[in-house]
C-alpha cells in the first residue's frame, strides 16, 4: 500500500516552478468558508481547518485555547487516544492540532484513494464534533503544562518574549502567553475546554482549506461530511484594534545566563495592511535576509558582537509585532543595543539603496515558487488566505507586488509605521549597563 510518506516524496514534482494554482471557494450549508486547490497529479489530499480559536480568545483563562487544542485527539465519540491514533495509522494518514494567537488549526493528510480517505475524514469529523476531554487527559495535560511553564520561566529567550508581548500589547488579547500562566492552571478544566470548544469550534467560525487529488464535487462532499457534526454557531467577535505605544518601554530583567537576550520592536503589521509589501520587502534588507542583511552586517560582521542578529514582521489579524533581536555577552549588551537602534534609525531615515532593494526583490520573488512546491505548503497558504480574508489573487500577484516596491515606498512605510521614540526594549541577562541603552 502506498503510504503518505512515500507519496510526499513525489510532491515536489506536483507543481511546475512558478505555477500558481487556481483557487475555488464556496460556503458550506452550515456556514464554513472553503478554499480548494486541485492537484490531480499526486494521489494525496491535505485538509486544514482553521478556527478563530487562538490564544486571543483565552479571555480570563490564559492558555485555554492551546490547552483545548492539545486535548482534541485524546478521546472523542467513544474512542480513546490509542484508538484514534491507531485508526489514523491504519489508514496511512497523518493528523495534528495546534493553536497560536490568532487561530487554532486541525489538519489531516491522507492518500486520495477512497477506501483510505473516506474513513480518515469520518474519523476526523467525529473528533471535531465530539471531543470528550477525558479527565485523565486533562490532569495529564495540566501536569505537562506545569513542567513546561516552569522550564519557560528559566529560559531567557522565553522570558524576553513574554515580557515583550506584555509590554507591547498591554490590555490587548495579544498580550497573553499562549501556553498560559502557572497561577491559571487550576482554571484549565474539562468544563472550561468543553465550553471553549462549544463556542469556537463551530462552522461559521471555521475556514477549510483543501489541496489534493479532488475535483470540486468530491471536495464539496468531503467537507460536508467533515463538518456535518458541527453546529453553525456564530463567528468570533472582531478583535479590538491594537493601540499604538504612547511612549518607549525599557525593561531589563536580571538572569544568570551567559548571553544577554535583546528584543526591540513594537506592534505594526496586520495581514491585510496596505503597507504589507513595502514593509516586508524593506525588512528583507534590514534584518530578514540572514547574514547579508544590514543588521547582521553591522553587528556580526563588522563588530563581532553576536552570532545572529535579525529583524522580522509577524503579521496577524490585528497589528502583529515588528521585532529586532540578538544575543550577546553581557558586557557587550549596551553597545549591541545602541547599534541595533542606530541601524534601525538609519534605515528609517534613508531606506534601502537601489542595489539592496533589487537584491531583496530577486531573493523574495525568486524563492517564492519554492514556498509553493508541495501540497502541504499550498494548503497552509490557502488557510491563511481564507482565515484573514485576503484576495484570492494574493498568491498570483505576490511576485508582481514584491517587484513593484520602490525605495521611496519602503522609506515612507518605515517612517510612518515605526517610531524609534516609541519602541519596546527588553533585555534579559546579567549585564549591568544602563536600562535605556
Amino acid at each position: 500500500m502506498l503510504t503518505v510518506a512515500a507519496a510526499f516524496l513525489g510532491s515536489l514534482l506536483s507543481l511546475q516552478a512558478g505555477a500558481i494554482p487556481a483557487i475555488e471557494t464556496w460556503t458550506t450549508g452550515n456556514g464554513a468558508r472553503v478554499l480548494l486547490v486541485s492537484t490531480p497529479d499526486l494521489p494525496m489530499v491535505d485538509v486544514r481547518v482553521a478556527f478563530d480559536a487562538g490564544a486571543a480568545r483565552d479571555e480570563a483563562t490564559p492558555g485555554l485555547a492551546r490547552f483545548t487544542s492539545g486535548l482534541l485527539f485524546d478521546g472523542a465519540a467513544g474512542l480513546d487516544a490509542q484508538a484514534i491514533a491507531s485508526g489514523f495509522e491504519g489508514l496511512g494518514a497523518q493528523y495534528g492540532a495546534q493553536a497560536e494567537r490568532d487561530m487554532a488549526v486541525v489538519s489531516l493528510r491522507s492518500l486520495s484513494d477512497r477506501p483510505l480517505l473516506d474513513p480518515a475524514v469520518d474519523l476526523l469529523a467525529r473528533i471535531l464534533a465530539g471531543p470528550e476531554f477525558p479527565q485523565d487527559a486533562v490532569a495529564r495535560g495540566q501536569r505537562t503544562l506545569e513542567v513546561a511553564l516552569a522550564q519557560e520561566r528559566e529560559q531567557p529567550a522565553q522570558i524576553a518574549s513574554r515580557a515583550f508581548y506584555q509590554a507591547a500589547y498591554r490590555a490587548h488579547p495579544y498580550a497573553g502567553w499562549p501556553d498560559g500562566e502557572p497561577e491559571a492552571l487550576p482554571l484549565l478544566t474539562r468544563d472550561a475546554a468543553q465550553a471553549f470548544h462549544r463556542r469556537y469550534y463551530v462552522a461559521r467560525n471555521a475556514v477549510v482549506a483543501l489541496v489534493g487529488d479532488l475535483d470540486r464535487a468530491a471536495a464539496q462532499a468531503l467537507v460536508e461530511r467533515l463538518l456535518a457534526g458541527l453546529p453553525s454557531g456564530e463567528p468570533a467577535p472582531a478583535l479590538t484594534s491594537v493601540l499604538p505605544l504612547a511612549q518607549a518601554v525599557n525593561e531589563r530583567i536580571r538572569h544568570p545566563a551567559a548571553q544577554t537576550h535583546i528584543l526591540l520592536g513594537a506592534p505594526v503589521l496586520a495581514r491585510d495592511d496596505p503597507d504589507y509589501f513595502p514593509l516586508v520587502v524593506g525588512n528583507h534588507v534590514l534584518g530578514g535576509a540572514g547574514l547579508v542583511s544590514r543588521v547582521s552586517n553591522v553587528i556580526r560582521e563588522q563588530r563581532g558582537l553576536a552570532y545572529s542578529a535579525y529583524s522580522y514582521f509577524m503579521p496577524m489579524r490585528q497589528a502583529g509585532p515588528f521585532l529586532m533581536g540578538l544575543q550577546t555577552r553581557g558586557d557587550q549588551a549596551g553597545e549591541a543595543t545602541a547599534l541595533l537602534r542606530q541601524t534601525l534609525d538609519e534605515f528609517i531615515a534613508e531606506g534601502p539603496t537601489a542595489a539592496e532593494l533589487q537584491a531583496a526583490q530577486r531573493n523574495l520573488s525568486g524563492g517564492f515558487p519554492l514556498r509553493l512546491d508541495s501540497n502541504k505548503e499550498i494548503v497552509e497558504y490557502l488557510a491563511m488566505l481564507g482565515f484573514y480574508g485576503l484576495p484570492l489573487d494574493w498568491l498570483d500577484r505576490y511576485v508582481e507586488r514584491v517587484n513593484a516596491v520602490t525605495v521611496a515606498q519602503v522609506r515612507d512605510a518605515f517612517e510612518r509605521r515605526i517610531d524609534p521614540e516609541r519602541l519596546v526594549l527588553i533585555r534579559v541577562g546579567g549585564d549591568a549597563g544602563p536600562t535605556g541603552q
